[in-house]
Parts: structure tokens; C-alpha cells; sequence
């Protein structure tokens, strides 16, 4: 066999081998994706049943005719949450142009985002809350589709509805964390954020809060 014969064999068997691993990678992303939803199926389920049955929150007595009431800087409030599996969630995501209705798991990590978007930082109530997820086709793989003025419902475990209203949809780099975080340039009330198919950039929603059903 010649050499040229040689290298031709070999190109065509790294060819076979190269094509074999993205269809191996292929195969495993479609299961993470497909697992992803059924976990976080299941904890909507127990979520909206919990939130249901939970009782309304109740205005704060007026002090206005207290004459000896006194001004305190209120604390930050706490977060509701809700344990399912020993997993605290804040709340539930509705995206009706995507079709999707995602739990959201109260603190961030790499290994909770397998089951469901996470909050990276802020609240609701706040008006800078931060929501992560992965790319998966269960998650927030189409992201990047959403129109502008598209509506996001955030409802947290008190049984509370923030109505958002999309105002950008941009690219940021993976590194770039002040850039997620700031709000100096373009204030908004709610961002979503998820991975580019090259783990490079971030494709980042921000939204408007338009209406809050408290």
C-alpha cells in the first residue's frame, strides 16, 4: 500500500471517528435536554400545587394615624421559597410565546441547573432579579427568539404574578459579569439569561416589569 493509499485510509477513518463523536455528543445532549424537562416537569407540578394552597399574602397595617409611629429602614425582605427534594425553588417562569413553564430554583449552581433555570442574583420584589439556564431545547435553548414586547410571567411561592414585557435581547461575553449586572446604561426590572451553542456568550433577555398582581 502506498503512502498516499495510507493517509487517504487515514483521513477517511478520522473522518468516520470525527462524525461518530458528534453524533455521540449529539445523542447525549438530546438525553440531558429530555431529563432536564422531566425533572423540572415534576417539580412544577409539586410547585404550583404548594403555591396554590398557600395563603395570600395580607397588607401591612396603615400607621398613618399613629402619631407616635416610627420610621424604620424596612430590612430586605426574605425570599419565599418552597423544598421540593431538598431543593428550595422562588418561584415559576411562564413564557407564553415559548410555550414553556419552568420551576426556578432559589440559588445557583451548576449542578441544580441540570434541573431546572436558577437565580443568579436579585428578586422579583427588588426589581433586578436575574434568572439562568441552560441551552437545553427544555430550557432556555430559544432564547434568542423571543420578540421584542414579548411577555415573561415570574410567580413567586407566595402566589404573587410580575408581568414583564421584553426590551432587549443582546449578546455578552461569558466573562463579562459587570456587563450582565449593570444597570447604568439600560435599566430593567428582569433578565434571563443562557449560554451561545459555543459556551462563549451569554444571549441575555432584559425585561420591563409592566404589572404586579400582589
Amino acid at each position: 500500500m502506498t503512502m498516499r493509499n495510507k493517509l487517504r485510509r487515514l483521513c477517511i477513518i478520522s473522518g468516520f471517528v470525527l462524525i461518530f463523536a458528534a453524533f455521540c455528543l449529539c445523542v447525549f445532549n438530546i438525553a440531558e435536554s429530555r431529563t432536564a424537562a422531566r425533572r423540572s416537569k415534576a417539580s412544577l407540578s409539586e410547585l404550583k400545587d404548594i403555591i396554590g394552597k398557600a395563603p395570600k399574602p395580607t397588607a401591612a397595617a396603615s400607621t398613618e394615624d399613629d402619631l407616635f409611629a416610627r420610621y424604620d429602614e424596612p430590612a430586605p425582605a426574605e425570599i419565599p421559597t418552597v423544598s421540593i427534594d431538598n431543593t428550595g425553588y422562588c418561584g415559576y417562569l411562564t413564557i407564553a410565546e415559548l410555550g414553556l413553564e419552568l420551576p426556578v430554583i432559589n440559588d445557583f449552581s451548576y449542578e441544580a441547573l441540570d434541573t431546572a433555570p436558577c437565580r443568579y442574583s436579585g428578586s422579583a420584589e427588588s426589581n433586578d432579579i436575574i434568572i439562568a439556564a441552560h441551552n437545553f431545547g427544555s430550557h432556555f435553548g430559544k432564547l434568542g427568539s423571543l420578540s421584542d414586547g414579548a411577555e415573561i410571567v415570574f410567580t413567586d411561592c407566595s402566589g404573587r404574578s410580575f408581568r414583564y414585557s421584553i426590551i432587549s435581547i443582546e449578546e455578552i461575553r461569558g466573562s463579562d459579569v459587570e456587563e450582565m449586572l449593570s444597570k447604568e446604561s439600560s435599566p430593567w426590572d428582569m433578565t434571563l439569561f443562557t449560554c451561545t451553542l459555543s459556551g462563549k456568550s451569554r444571549i441575555t433577555v432584559r425585561a420591563k416589569l409592566i404589572n404586579n398582581n400582589n
